[in-house]
């Protein structure tokens, strides 16, 4: 199995301007909303996400409250002898009453959003939760867990993995190894 390209520059563009369009109609002036992602690879997203905001409607940047949540310690496999090492959780406001945007690049088996939604419960309780992700593998789903904002939905088998490459404008499937699991 080699190497395939899922999505180039431009098509990879054009989906993050409709998401963006997706949570202007649903959330229209952020007022009540935030955002969060899920460390590592949600940042990424939740940057091109809030950039695309800005070209769509100018919005700025800086008046979208954005944190990022680590999920090491809720993960189901955090005893399974992986030497796991957690990063930061920066949540600099108040999610009690607030309408969350928890944003990953790819939703898989859904044990990763069952991670953050109990993370999440220690910072407060919000208004509601809406999943962003740019990739859904919707065969190998091992939890009730659904995106309400989706950029691609794929098939894909086990035995491949998605990859992200938000720098370099482009998402590949590429053949699953030990090292990139």
């Amino acid at each position: 199995m080699e190497k395939r390209l899922l999505l180039e520059e431009s098509l990879l563009n054009l989906i993050l301007r409709r998401l963006a369009f997706q949570l202007i109609e649903s959330h229209q002036s952020f007022e009540e909303s935030v955002f969060i992602a899920i460390q590592p690879r949600g940042i990424e997203l939740m940057h091109a996400v809030v950039k695309a905001l800005e070209e769509v409607k100018a919005i700025k940047p800086e008046s979208l409250q954005q944190g990022t949540l680590d999920i090491t310690f809720h993960r189901d496999d955090f005893r399974s002898g992986k030497s796991l090492i957690p990063k930061s959780t920066d949540i600099p406001f108040a999610i009690e009453g607030k309408r969350i945007i928890l944003i990953d690049d790819v939703l898989y088996t859904g044990r990763t959003i069952r991670a953050a939604l109990d993370a999440l419960v220690d910072f407060g309780r919000p208004k509601d939760v809406e999943l962003l992700v740019l990739i859904d593998r919707k065969l190998h789903r091992d939890l009730p867990i659904q995106a309400k904002y989706v950029g691609k939905t794929i098939d894909s088998i086990e035995e491949e993995r998605v990859t992200v490459d938000l720098e370099g404008k482009s998402v590949w499937i590429t053949p699953k190894t030990p090292d990139n699991g």
